[in-house]
């Protein structure tokens, strides 16, 4: 039986494809025929065409698999993304799991995010059991990744044998279309002028991968897993990229109301378009003065999890994008 990713594509559906095509899984791949398929030009597996918004298309993908790795999906913090994030994150959720559901797989892993998990107080980490808050945020990424799992978690009462892994700000070697990664390429061409208080926790693509296919094997139907790293502070971040790069940080700190009207003008009148995490959106500011923190030892003691070295990740992110001329 054939094994379906979706978003296989991008960032961390193209590791999870190459994963398992290499411990010798039958992978299937779904794709938009739009889609750059640098990262899995040489991954030994079979393309389908559809899109996770196109039910009929899942339905075909998904025929003759037992397993699924839902990993499609859009991060985004820009107004002008927030119905295809409804659309994508969402509505492609309940429709990959409703042909699933209909195709008798056997075993479901969804990639969600730590967005859909409560923050705790202060720089204290949130685990698994923290409490989300939906009223709480009017950030629409965080809303959609919050309801998306929700739709997930349905199908499991369903019947769906299913698994949900949260990810943190997942970076890495393969981001064709800048999404997660973005600020890497906006730190190394010096264009942050500063840093806002507050915390981020930011992992590697490879390890999160490999994280789905622990939850997979090791995972229990209807938990949740967090995958994360380390947590840092905006500031100690750029500390570490420094120290790799050799790139001086910004070494102004940005006070929160500054930050914000920055980005209101950037975004709402100048009408820029920035990459994911570099503060110049208005939901990217409000995001930046919370402490991103989790705690990931559930996903160490049950699964295995294993996150190498910041450092090492920010490196190979780093020569990744400089090899294929984004640097």
């Amino acid at each position: 039986m054939a094994t379906l990713v979706t978003g296989a594509t991008g960032l961390l559906g193209s590791h999870i494809a190459r994963k398992l095509a290499e411990r010798g899984d039958e992978v299937r791949l779904l794709l938009r025929k739009s889609s750059k398929t640098i990262n899995i030009d040489d991954i030994d597996a079979k393309r389908v065409y559809g899109d996770v918004t196109d039910l009929d298309s899942i339905r075909k993908a998904v025929e003759g698999c037992d397993t699924i790795y839902h990993a499609a999906g859009i991060v985004s913090f820009k107004q002008a993304d927030y119905q295809k994030m409804e659309d994508i994150n969402v509505k492609g959720t309940q429709n990959v799991f409703t042909a699933a559901l209909e195709a008798g797989v056997k075993k479901a892993v969804y990639t969600s995010s730590v967005a859909a998990i409560g923050l705790k107080p202060g720089k204290e980490a949130a685990d698994e059991e923290t409490p989300f808050d939906p009223a709480g945020t009017d950030i629409q990424y965080i809303k959609s990744k919050f309801h998306a799992e929700q739709e997930a978690l349905k199908f499991f009462k369903k019947g769906l044998p299913l698994v949900i892994v949260n990810p943190s700000i997942v970076i890495g070697a393969g981001d064709v279309y800048v999404s997660t990664s973005g600020f890497i390429i906006w730190y190394c061409k010096r264009r942050l002028p500063g840093y806002t208080d507050g915390g981020i926790n930011v992992v590697d693509a490879e390890d999160v991968a490999i994280g789905h296919l622990l939850a997979a094997e090791k995972g229990r139907l209807g938990e949740r897993y967090i995958l994360c790293n380390r947590n840092v502070t905006i500031k100690e971040l750029f500390e570490i990229i420094e120290k790799v790069t050799g790139i001086p940080r910004p070494r102004m700190k940005i006070p929160y109301p500054v930050a914000y009207l920055g980005a209101f003008i950037a975004e709402r009148i100048i009408g820029i378009s920035a990459p994911n995490y570099v503060a110049m959106d208005i939901d990217s500011v409000k995001g930046s003065k919370h402490f991103w923190y989790f705690d990931n030892s559930k996903a160490v003691r049950e699964l295995g999890f294993s996150p190498r070295p910041l450092e090492q990740t920010i490196e190979s992110t780093v020569k990744w994008f400089k090899e294929n001329g984004y640097l």
